[in-house]
């Protein structure tokens, strides 16, 4: 076969094509081998991985999650207990006298506005859903005083769907590791997909936020006891 210098030109068009391709890939590709590879880690030394609110219902988790807004998972089961044996039902937060739930959840903090979107909340799951927790983020975040975050810990943990949930601190890790160069947590769960299967969203998600929660914490964070300390590639990590 015969080359002329027009084969000879797309045949190195399309090397430099495939080699653009390739640098494009490859980042994401090793990423999303770095990732798989600490959740293999964070499996072997941390093998708990449940969400920490106590709940027995979709209502209590979405109860329980909105009081957990500037709030420990700690804090709001301490709380809970009582609460649950008050209220058990949507309706029963729609009817609620707003100074009584007050008084129960103030330890939880900002305790007016949470108790305004509780009984908001429940009047919408009772009248609009025929007082079931709706378990598609569309709806879920048209409840008030639920958003991305809330409504992913309702499908991940409740409804067993898949979901990234962000919060502070899986903002804090995956920032830390390199898996986003973004600070918008929408933007963050975006990236964290991109990177996992998606039946490991939850999962995956789940033990980011608990090493943040426990290691890699927002001010003294624990580097010389971390797992990952390896793949860790966040510039202001201490030395062993």
């Amino acid at each position: 076969m015969h080359l002329t210098p027009d084969h000879c030109r797309i045949g190195r068009h399309h090397q430099r094509i495939m080699k653009a391709a390739a640098a494009h890939h490859t980042p994401a590709q090793a990423d999303k081998r770095r990732l798989a590879r600490m959740l293999k880690t964070l499996r072997a030394t941390a093998p708990a991985v449940k969400v920490e609110l106590d709940h027995h219902t979709p209502w209590e988790l979405l109860v329980a999650t909105i009081l957990s807004a500037q709030c420990t998972d700690q804090r709001v089961n301490q709380v809970t207990p009582n609460l649950f044996r008050r209220y058990k039902q949507p309706r029963d937060y729609a009817c609620a006298d707003p100074s009584e739930l007050e008084a129960l959840i103030r330890p939880t903090g900002f305790f007016k506005t949470k108790a305004t979107n509780l009984i908001r909340c429940a009047k919408v799951v009772t009248e609009q859903f025929h007082g079931d927790v709706p378990d598609t983020m569309e709806a879920l975040t048209t409840l008030p005083g639920v958003g991305r975050k809330t409504a992913n810990v309702l499908l991940g943990n409740a409804f067993e769907k898949p979901a990234v949930v962000v919060d502070t601190h899986v903002k804090r890790v995956a920032g830390r590791l390199h898996l986003t160069r973004y600070t918008d947590p929408e933007k963050i769960e975006m990236d964290l997909r991109a990177l996992l299967p998606a039946d490991q969203w939850t999962e995956g998600s789940q033990r980011l936020l608990l090493h943040g929660r426990y290691v890699c914490l927002a001010r003294a964070p624990k580097c010389g006891h971390c797992a990952l300390y390896t793949d860790c590639r966040w510039e202001g990590k201490t030395a062993r």
